[in-house]
């Protein structure tokens, strides 16, 4: 190369390296502050009597005594067997400076992972604190930032300030968006290959596409891949006619978010979308109304195309994300806009961001019809029908929930995104290997996180009600029980929550959050009346703007 060349490719370098990131000089969420919140870790943690749901598949066991030291798990004995009383004799002997917590007769769970987790956002007004105690509040202990649409500097951070227990945050994986910002725009295979690697060097753990020209996507991937980082997709409409899911995953993609790409990877009488001539993307209730009719052109299930795509997915070790909960209100707006936790756990200002309105993403209730909802019932079906059985012939599925859009909201639409698994035809044993297990796998961190395993970190969470009989036991408001005594309460919630090794109560987590929304409303104006402790407004508690 001569000196010209070297200095243009010097220039070139520079500009990536400032134009890559660019997106950090936008406005951001208030960071996360210190940690106030939680116990530990401790020199011993003894963990008494619980029910263990392992997450790797295998039915429930116990009562058993787990073990932590510091932030590792250090042992995990049956302790008896159940309706008899406890074996003191099995138990490892406590000595006077262990941490006894007494969980006899509840179950305990790997951390959750959240495969798809946008930490909030300016237009959303959700500031960290309110996203990081939703999650943890629900189990998450991990959590895959797709976009870091904050900022990479901002993500990186928040991340190492979690790796060191510095906030009460999930951990975090952090992703860029591909080309995001850059300047000049990524316009060849060299520049792409640049372009990943520094951001590789700035800390970037993977990428998030959304579809560009093929010999660009294909270098970027093949450079991630050379680097051991990875790589997800949610392949738009704009891109998808011209690398759909099987050609991506050929390529070395990783992850598909959503479900775009894949019904176009089984076209068989056609080989794009049938559009409507007066079709535009840019209009969102045309993009997601047309989005609901897709699956009815794809191959139907079972049949020699569908049959041949799903092998080769499976054969490629690809990884699907399913996201069912995000498009959801496409199915029953009325059900999402009411959900019960908006009253408590809703800010407004994202409530203002959810609402219809033409100039936002995923706000696209224009004119929604029972057309349009019966449309995407048939379509979940189709969806649901290969997903399942992609998980039935050894294909891996996560769990994300792309919360912050429409009507959902962080925390509880991962746990809705749990029940949507199980509408598909996912035992619950299979749906808590998926939230668990199968995202570490899938973020490379298996080894660490994902299972309840001695040598694992201390990654777990309690409750007292059974997920497996009742998954809604999850949800921070819990489920509806009749009691002994004729009456409706509110049982279920996630107790505690341990992440490396320290204890949170999960309960005053989601307090702290109906905090942070009762001081929001209270600026803007509205009249407060203060909700139970389950978070839910009665009839007489119900919050009115003047």
């Amino acid at each position: 190369m001569n000196r010209v060349g070297a200095v243009l490719l010097i220039i070139l370098l520079l500009l990536l390296h400032v134009s890559v990131f660019s997106q950090q000089e936008r406005r951001t969420v208030p960071k996360a502050p210190p940690r106030v919140e939680g116990e530990g870790s401790f020199d011993r943690l003894i963990i008494r009597g619980v029910t263990i749901i392992d997450g790797t598949g295998s039915p429930p066991y116990g009562p058993a005594d787990i073990v932590v030291e510091k932030n590792r798990i250090t042992g995990v004995r049956n302790v008896g067997v159940p309706g008899l009383p406890i074996d003191p004799h099995r138990r490892l002997k406590a000595e006077p400076e262990d941490k006894i917590l007494d969980c006899e007769g509840m179950y305990l769970l790997p951390g959750l992972v959240d495969m798809h987790g946008h930490v909030g956002g300016v237009e959303q007004g959700t500031p960290s604190e309110y996203v990081f105690k939703l999650w943890l509040g629900h189990g998450i202990t991990t959590i895959r930032d797709p976009g870091s649409g904050n900022g990479l500097d901002w993500m990186l951070e928040h991340k190492q300030k979690s790796e060191r227990n510095e906030i009460t945050a999930p951990r975090m994986k952090v992703y860029v968006g591909f080309g995001g910002g850059a300047k000049p725009p990524i316009a060849s295979p060299e520049q792409a290959r640049a372009w990943v690697r520094e951001a590789g060097k700035k800390g970037a753990e993977g990428f998030k596409f959304f579809g560009t020209r093929p010999d660009i996507f294909v270098a970027a991937l093949e450079e991630a891949k050379r680097m051991g980082l990875r790589t997800a997709c949610h392949h738009a409409q704009l891109g998808v006619a011209r690398m759909n899911v099987l050609q991506t995953a050929r390529a070395g993609l990783t992850t598909m978010e959503h479900w775009y790409g894949l019904p176009e990877a089984l076209f068989t009488d056609r080989t794009v979308q049938d559009f409507p001539p007066d079709y535009n993307y840019s209009d969102e209730q045309q993009r997601f109304g047309e989005a609901g009719k897709l699956w009815k052109q794809a191959a139907p299930p079972f049949s020699p195309k569908w049959n041949q795509v799903m092998n080769e997915l499976l054969s490629l070790d690809f990884t699907i994300d399913p996201t069912f909960s995000i498009y959801e209100a496409s199915r029953d707006l009325m059900k999402e806009y009411r959900a019960e936790w908006h009253d408590a756990y809703t800010l407004p200002s994202l409530w203002e961001f959810y609402k219809p309105n033409r100039d936002a993403h995923g706000s696209y209730w224009f004119y929604w019809t029972t057309e349009d909802e019966v449309a995407w019932k048939e379509n979940y079906r189709l969806w649901m029908t290969f997903v399942n059985e992609f998980k039935n012939r050894g294909g891996r599925v996560t769990v994300g929930s792309d919360a912050g859009y429409i009507y959902k909201l962080y925390g509880f639409a991962y746990v809705r995104e749990l029940e949507m698994l199980r509408e598909a035809g996912f035992h619950p044993l299979e749906v808590i290997r998926s939230a668990t297990l199968y995202g570490a796998q899938a973020l490379g961190m298996d080894k660490e996180i994902g299972s309840i395993e001695t040598g694992k970190l201390a990654d777990m969470i309690i409750l007292e009600e059974n997920p497996l009989q009742n998954l809604k036991a999850l949800y921070g408001t819990g489920a509806l029980k009749v009691n002994d005594e004729n009456e409706p309460v509110r049982v279920g919630g996630v107790r505690y929550v341990i992440k490396d090794g320290i204890i949170f109560d999960a309960k005053k987590l989601l307090a702290d959050v109906r905090r942070i929304v009762t001081d929001a409303k209270k600026e803007r104006g509205y009249r407060i009346s203060v909700p139970g402790t389950s978070g839910i407004a009665t009839e007489k508690e119900i919050v009115i703007k003047p």
